[in-house]
């Protein structure tokens, strides 16, 4: 069975586990969209853990599931402003039709699935619990920027982000293609 809790009620542990085991979780600690690139290049992994640990207990900046129990899998969904270098970074500038500092404007940046849980359903069910956070939570449109994966990927890590097919399903739709493999798709939420 699959659930779903946001990062701030979950023991820091559980998030700790889900960031591990797939991907560049461990290594990244979800700040690639936090802090500008000259600062991510300078911080070890141990400071970037230890600023996303200070994260997750200010605040609630995601969510973990959980399979049968076991901490299985964590997705970065925040307003857009609060994601600090995602208004910098190029994909977002050329293609979000929104403006920039629209607090109800929110942004998935981030999925992780631990390589245990895969090909369980996971992510889809984070992807959907993170539209339901988001709205509940005032979004009037939630943003996600993932790569087309019938275009190729370089490598599975560039699956931090999503695929488009998993977005499709959830009625996100096409609003800009900054590159021909990187998307902008966004969901208008009801208000």
């Amino acid at each position: 069975m699959i659930s779903i809790e946001t990062a701030a009620a979950a023991p820091w542990s559980d998030v700790e586990h889900a960031m591990t085991g797939g991907g560049d979780g461990a290594s990244c600690w979800c700040q690639w969209f936090m802090v500008r690139r000259s600062e991510f290049d300078s911080m070890t992994r141990d400071q970037r853990r230890e600023r996303f640990r200070r994260e997750v207990a200010d605040a609630s900046p995601g969510l973990i599931a959980y399979v049968d129990g076991s901490p299985a899998g964590w997705v970065r969904v925040a307003p857009r402003p609060e994601q600090g270098r995602l208004g910098f970074t190029r994909v977002v500038k050329s293609g979000s039709p929104e403006p920039l500092d629209a607090d109800d404007v929110w942004a998935i940046t981030c999925l992780v699935v631990r390589r245990e849980f895969r090909g369980q359903g996971v992510a889809r069910r984070l992807l959907a619990a993170a539209v339901d956070h988001a709205e509940k939570n005032g979004a009037r449109a939630i943003e996600a920027y993932p790569f087309d994966i019938r275009q190729g990927t370089r490598s599975n890590n560039e699956l931090y982000v999503g695929s488009v097919p998993m977005f499709e399903e959830l009625e996100f739709e096409e609003t800009a293609r900054p590159t021909a493999a990187r998307v902008v798709m966004t969901r208008r939420l009801a208000q």
